[in-house]
């Protein structure tokens, strides 16, 4: 048995699947516009399930590393397959940075995949639209268009890059009362947010209705966890002792195995922080049996061998 500071860490894994993700970079006026563009762009974007694409705001980004020199914001999204990808990012793009009072959008990723930013966006200045390609040093060009709007003109790169992701590492926070696993999940996504390439997609960075794969209803390929719902404990085959009355969930996606098992430890080391008088008692993870995804984030290699 491994337990940290009294809270117990189940010897599972959680169970992660292959992604496509993008990188983009938002900058207005202030960081208050760019929020507003940021939030737009990554809202009904939880989870794939329902929404299609998985999204949310990385990081700030100070007037020295935006592309404009002016406060922005660094944005995630990932999708199953690279078409739903590149369509959830033009429709977004679209209705939510185009829109938006100030906003400019930019590439935020380099690779040998390309995804539309702009390229198509640009016909909506309906010809009166202009563009400039810049060369690098290392030959390498980027195409910026310039679209006339009411409020001046909208800045934006053509293209993007696209890279292989993974999406579903997430950990599981059993606790004797709502409030406490709750204040455990904020202090998890506090320390997680400073960890890069990652983001935590549901609101707040924190689910409860956690899944499991299949259904008795034949149109659902997802339903409820009931091995970790408290309400279900004398009614299915529960994972629950007796004194969990609330089990909350961080669903993490990231650009690489790396950075989401670094997500996966702060938060978890967070929590375990607060101590085993905060209610948290045990630490779990979803996985499927390897049916799911073939990256396994085995929690005792993630928090180490030896336990304290």
């Amino acid at each position: 048995m491994m337990l940290i500071n009294g809270v117990q860490i189940d010897e599972t894994f959680a169970e992660a699947f292959n992604m496509r993700g993008t990188r983009v970079i938002i900058t207005a006026q202030n960081l208050k516009w760019a929020y507003h563009a940021a939030n737009a762009m990554t809202g009904f974007a939880t989870s794939v399930i329902g929404c299609g694409v998985e999204a949310g705001i990385e990081r700030e980004l100070n007037i020295e590393e935006t592309p404009d020199g002016r406060p922005g914001l660094s944005i995630l999204m990932f999708a199953m397959g690279s078409k739903v990808l590149m369509q959830q990012l033009e429709t977004r793009m679209g209705q939510c940075i185009l829109t938006c009072p100030t906003a400019a959008a930019f590439a935020g990723i380099e690779s040998e995949d390309r995804i539309n930013l702009g390229k198509n966006l640009r016909f909506f200045g309906d010809g009166y639209q202009t563009s400039k390609l810049f060369s690098n040093a290392n030959g390498m060009s980027k195409r910026y268009w310039r679209i006339p709007v009411m409020d001046g003109e909208f800045l934006c790169e053509e293209t993007t890059g696209m890279v292989r992701a993974i999406g579903g590492g997430n950990f599981l926070i059993l606790a004797t009362s709502q409030p406490a696993a709750l204040a455990a999940a904020e202090a998890a996504i506090e320390a997680m947010k400073q960890i890069p390439n990652v983001i935590m997609p549901f609101p707040g960075g924190v689910v409860r209705s956690g899944s499991k794969v299949g259904s008795k209803y034949k149109t659902m390929f997802a339903s409820t966890n009931d091995a970790f719902c408290p309400t279900l404990k004398g009614a299915t085959n529960t994972e629950l002792s007796p004194e969990i009355e609330s089990v909350m969930e961080i669903v993490i996606d990231g650009l690489n195995f790396e950075d989401i098992a670094e997500a996966m430890r702060v938060g978890i080391q967070a929590i375990c922080d607060l101590g085993e008088a905060s209610g948290v008692k045990r630490i779990s993870a979803g996985n499927y049996g390897g049916k799911l995804g073939p990256h396994h984030f085995k929690l005792h290699e993630i928090m180490g061998k030896s336990s304290t």
